[in-house]
C-alpha cells in the first residue's frame, strides 16, 4: 500500500472515531451488553456439563455474536455513499476507505466481545481446562471472530444496497440464513450442508464447542435414557440398584464424536481460519462493490 493510501487510512480511522463520539456511537456497545445480559441470564448453567446445552446455549450466544457484529455496520457505509462517490473523484482510494472501517470495527468488535465474555462469566462458571491455556481468552477470541466476521459482513451489504432503510430491510434476512444454516434448528443434508459452510454460525458454533470439549461433556441422551429407566424399574419393582442401571446403560450406549468439535488446537486454528477468511471474502465484497460506486446512479 502506497503511503498516500496508508494516509488515507489514517485519517479515516480517526473521522469515524469521531463520529463514533460526536454521533454517540457509544450506544451499539450499550445495545451488545444488553443483548448480551439477556443471553447469559436464560442460558442453562450446566453448558459446560451436557453436551445438548452446550450445544444450545453456544448457539445462543454465537446468534447474539452475529446479531451485534451486523447491527454494528449494516447502515455504516450505505448512508455515506454520496460523500464517498465526491471524495473516491477527489482521490479516495477505496481499498483505503474500507481499510479504516476495517480497523474501527475491529476496536468496536474487541470491546463487544470482552463485553460478553464478562457478562456471561458472572452467570456461568467457565471451565478450568482449555486449549490455549485459559478458557477466557479463547472464548474471547471466538466471540470476538464471530462478531467481527458478522461486522464486515455487515459492512459488505451495506456497500450494495441502496439506503440504510433498505440495509435495515435486508438484515433480517440475513440473520435468518445463519440460523437456517447452523445445523441446530434443523438437519441439514444433500446441497443445503455445503449451504452451512457460508455461513459464519456453524463456524463459530464449531469454534466454541470444541473449546468446551463437546465430545468429552456427559451426553444428555443417556441422562435422559438413565432417568427413563430409573423410573421404570421403581415402577415395576423391579430388583436393581440405580448403580446397576447406570453400567447396564454404559454398556449399551455409545456416543457419537463429532467431527467438528474435535478437542485438538489443530481443529480451533481451523475454525478461527475460517473465520477469519469470511472476513476477508466480505471485505474483498465490500471493496470491489465500492470501486464502481462512480457509476451508481443512485
Amino acid at each position: 500500500m502506497g503511503a498516500s493510501r496508508i494516509k488515507q487510512v489514517g485519517i479515516y480511522v480517526g473521522k469515524h472515531f469521531r463520529l463514533f463520539k460526536n454521533e454517540k456511537g457509544w450506544k451499539t456497545i450499550v445495545f451488545a451488553a444488553i443483548i448480551s445480559l439477556l443471553i447469559s441470564s436464560v442460558i442453562s448453567d450446566k453448558l459446560f456439563t451436557y453436551d445438548m446445552s452446550c450445544w444450545t446455549g453456544f448457539f445462543a450466544l454465537v446468534s447474539a455474536c452475529i446479531w451485534i457484529g451486523i447491527f454494528n455496520s449494516i447502515q455504516t457505509i450505505c448512508k455515506e455513499r454520496a460523500i464517498i462517490k465526491r471524495e473516491h473523484r477527489t482521490g479516495l482510494h477505496i481499498s483505503s476507505y474500507v481499510i479504516s472501517h476495517l480497523i474501527y470495527q475491529a476496536v468496536i468488535c474487541l470491546v463487544e466481545a470482552l463485553l460478553l465474555v464478562a457478562i456471561t462469566a458472572i452467570f456461568l462458571p467457565y471451565p478450568d481446562y482449555a486449549l490455549l491455556g485459559s478458557s477466557y481468552i479463547e472464548y474471547f477470541i471466538s466471540y470476538f471472530l464471530i462478531t467481527y466476521a458478522a461486522d464486515v459482513l455487515g459492512l459488505a451489504v451495506s456497500s450494495l444496497v441502496k439506503s440504510p432503510a433498505t440495509a435495515m430491510t435486508i438484515m433480517p434476512f440475513v440473520l435468518i440464513v445463519q440460523l437456517l444454516f447452523s445445523g441446530v434448528l434443523f438437519t441439514l443434508n444433500g446441497p443445503m450442508q455445503y449451504m452451512a459452510d457460508l455461513t459464519i454460525s456453524k463456524w463459530g458454533l464449531n469454534a466454541t464447542c470444541t473449546s468446551a470439549d463437546y465430545n468429552g461433556l456427559e451426553s444428555t441422551e443417556k441422562v435422559e435414557m438413565q432417568y427413563k429407566f430409573y423410573e421404570i424399574v421403581e415402577d415395576n419393582n423391579i430388583p436393581l440398584s440405580r448403580d446397576q442401571i447406570d453400567e447396564l446403560v454404559d454398556e449399551n450406549f455409545e456416543k457419537e464424536t463429532n467431527k467438528n468439535y474435535l478437542y485438538t488446537t489443530e481443529n480451533l486454528m481451523k475454525q478461527w481460519g475460517i473465520l477469519l477468511l469470511h472476513c476477508a471474502v466480505y471485505a474483498a465484497i465490500s471493496i470491489i462493490s465500492l470501486e464502481f460506486v462512480d457509476k451508481d446512479k443512485r
